[in-house]
């Protein structure tokens, strides 16, 4: 046996569940933990987040770095080319197949990453929504999110009122599903929602947690870090393999800005400020996310805690 790959060891006093999973919002360090997890447990980390799935977009979405994949084995990172589209029905099956590898080999599966959907869709199965339909999905696509809004407010108030409506795949998810069905997209999602609102607490599931001015203070870095680590470059090729023609993958925090920022639309300066508040944006969308709906215990972390520090306390041993 790989002597960098042991088996998986046991938590004194404790066995470990099946899965170990870890969550939190972006910028948070969860990676980090998962890797010291993964090298102390024996595990393999499987990768929840949406963006890490496309290749070529590598700086930009945090993926691990080749020496980090090298400690340790990650899956469902670059399954998908630019040109592709990836879901949540897909993320489970592959997820699944993951799994039965992983443990096949003896390790410890690892679920880390932010997406609170494929965290959703693994516990529960996916939505019982229609499939989607390329022909009413196509002509969605080419219509403006103001007008895609409107719509959505005079069929279904409701959604249009709980949706992200700075995200134009949910706003065309809504209407794809009200077109084909009829039906209004709030109520074939309630029973979905209600379940894992009443959804006990599940063995092995941690989300971290920072204050609101520390994960400001890594986003702030986080983001001038990437940029020096050739992140704009990155864009410009995934411009040219084309990024812009995938609504998906388009959605990946920064490279609309970065985009924005080659056609001479923004400054560096400003382009930077607008990827920090999106960032900050999403992650606060995250961690409501993850309050409310996710059936895991929160693990604070103080802006001085180690990553050996926060492994442990997940691992029950502080």
């Amino acid at each position: 046996m790989d002597p960098r790959h042991p088996k998986p060891a046991s938590r004194a006093g404790s066995e470990l569940p099946e899965i170990l999973y870890l969550a939190a919002p972006t910028g948070t360090g969860k990676s980090a933990v998962a890797l010291w997890l993964a090298e102390r447990l024996g595990g393999e980390i499987v990768s929840v987040d949406s963006m890490q799935v496309y290749r070529g977009l590598d700086i930009g979405t945090a993926k691990p770095t080749a020496a980090e994949r090298e400690r340790i084995r990650h899956h469902l990172i670059d399954v998908e080319d630019l040109s592709g589209s990836f879901d949540a029905a897909r993320f489970r099956k592959l997820a699944g197949q993951a799994v039965e590898e992983i443990q096949s080999r003896g390790r410890l599966p690892i679920f880390c990453g932010g997406t609170g959907l494929y965290f959703k869709t693994w516990f529960e199965g996916v939505s019982e929504a229609p499939a989607s339909d390329p022909a009413v999905r196509e002509e969605l696509n080419r219509t403006p999110l103001e007008t895609l809004l409107l719509e959505l407010q005079q069929r279904d108030p409701v959604a249009y009122q709980r949706i992200d409506r700075c995200n134009p795949r949910r706003v065309v998810r809504a209407l794809e599903v009200i077109r084909i069905s009829g039906k209004p997209f709030s109520e074939q999602q309630a029973a979905w929602t209600d379940a894992s609102m009443a959804r006990p607490p599940v063995p092995g599931f941690y989300y971290l947690t920072r204050g609101a001015a520390d994960l400001r203070a890594r986003i702030h870095q986080r983001v001038r870090a990437m940029i020096q680590a050739g992140w704009v470059e990155e864009t410009r090729r995934a411009l040219a393999a084309g990024l812009e023609r995938n609504p998906f993958a388009m959605q990946a925090i920064g490279y609309h800005e970065i985009a924005q920022h080659l056609r001479g639309l923004l400054s560096l300066e400003q382009c930077l400020e607008r990827i920090e508040i999106r960032t900050r944006q999403y992650a606060k969308r995250q961690g409501t996310w993850f309050r409310k709906h996710a059936a895991a215990r929160p693990i604070p972390v103080e802006p001085e805690a180690t990553v050996e520090q926060i492994g442990r306390r997940v691992l029950g041993d502080e």
